[in-house]
This record gives structure tokens, C-alpha cells and sequence, in this order.
């Protein structure tokens, strides 16, 4: 039998309800983060005594720069899987862009978003 070329529309189908829910929660993980970062909803250090301020002011703002880390790789990680979403509409999705073969749905499952089987990724190392 001949080697499969690409996933049928079942199985991108099945891909593309997994990769929406992911989608769902990375958004709703950015904007959380978002909120962090602007602190919409929390206390400011106005209300504490000028003691603690100054370290709650030097926390805040380490913890604003790790917000705004996590903010942006969250919306590199939504990037990566609207980009999938499409190349499931192509029907390119699951294909390696090292090799041209399939990647293992496993993979897959696990990286709903990977352009590389683990071989190819392996080789970039």
C-alpha cells in the first residue's frame, strides 16, 4: 500500500477541534496576562505602608516584566496555531516542511502546531 500523503478531512477535522480548544485557552490564558500586566484588577501599593512600598513597587515590576514574557509567548503560541488552523483549511497541515512526510499524529496531539517530525527536528540540533 502506498504511503500516505496527507491526513484525510476526517482526521484534520479531528486536528482542528483540538487545536480550537487550545486556541480557546491560549487567548483567555493572554488576556489574563494582559490584566496582570496592567493590573486592572488588583490593588495598587497605594494602600500599604511606605516600608513595604518600595519592595512591592520593585516586585511589581519584575512581576510585569515576567507578565509581559509570558504575554508574548502566548501570543507567538496563538500565532502558530491560526497558522495551523490554515494549513488545515489547505489540507498542508501534518506534512513536514523538512521532509514531506506526515508527522506522527502523535506528535501532533501532543504539538497540535509542529511543521517538523521529530526526525527533522532532531537533525536541526
Amino acid at each position: 500500500m502506498a504511503e500516505k500523503t496527507r491526513y484525510s478531512d476526517e482526521e484534520l477535522a479531528e486536528f482542528k477541534e483540538l487545536i480550537l480548544e487550545k486556541l480557546d485557552k491560549a487567548k483567555k490564558d493572554f488576556e489574563l496576562l494582559k490584566s496582570a500586566i496592567t493590573q486592572s484588577e488588583s490593588n495598587d501599593t497605594q494602600d500599604t505602608s511606605p516600608t513595604f512600598k518600595v519592595l512591592e513597587e520593585g516586585a511589581a515590576t519584575l512581576s510585569k516584566e515576567e507578565s509581559g514574557k509570558l504575554a508574548q509567548r502566548q501570543q507567538k503560541f496563538i500565532q502558530h496555531l491560526q497558522a495551523a488552523l490554515i494549513r488545515i483549511e489547505n489540507k498542508t497541515y501534518g506534512i513536514c516542511r523538512e521532509t514531506g512526510k506526515l508527522i506522527s499524529k502523535e506528535r501532533l496531539r501532543a504539538v497540535p502546531h509542529a511543521t517538523l517530525s521529530i526526525d527533522a527536528k532532531q537533525k536541526q540540533k
